[in-house]
């Protein structure tokens, strides 16, 4: 099941490697690196997925989960945290502000795709069940 991915990642060999394995998978992939552009362009390029990192420059990710999970307009958009703070803290904070998933860097492209399908395939049934 193909689709629309946001990955919010500043490290660019990150998102090339995210790119690239997603993209092989058929999803069609659009980043940005600041935590300010995130939201804008969720809002422009409705994404069935968003991919992401903690660490951002402008917004951090607890931020911008934050934003996503108390407005309406992105309440359903599965968020998959993909970050070098993986302490047990962090994982507990992601998952309470509304993550649908966590992976700690180093990650492996067959776990991350793994994860991407099933969430793709969530948002993609929960979008045709309104």
């Amino acid at each position: 099941m193909s689709g629309q991915i946001l990955i919010a990642e500043d490290e660019p060999y990150i998102v090339d490697a995210l790119s690239f394995i997603l993209s092989q998978a058929g999803h069609t992939v659009t980043a940005e690196s600041d935590g300010e552009a995130v939201l804008e362009a969720l809002r422009k390029t409705r994404p069935d997925l968003l991919i992401l990192d903690l660490m951002l420059p402008g917004k951090n990710g607890f931020e911008i989960l934050k934003e996503l999970k108390a407005g309406k307009e992105f309440t359903q958009l599965p968020v998959l945290v993909l970050t070098a703070k993986g302490q047990a803290k962090d994982r507990a904070m992601a998952e309470q502000l509304g993550t649908d998933a966590f992976i700690a860097k180093p990650f492996s492209n067959a776990e991350v795709l793994q994860c991407v399908e099933r969430l793709v395939g969530q948002s993609q049934r929960a979008a045709y069940d309104h």
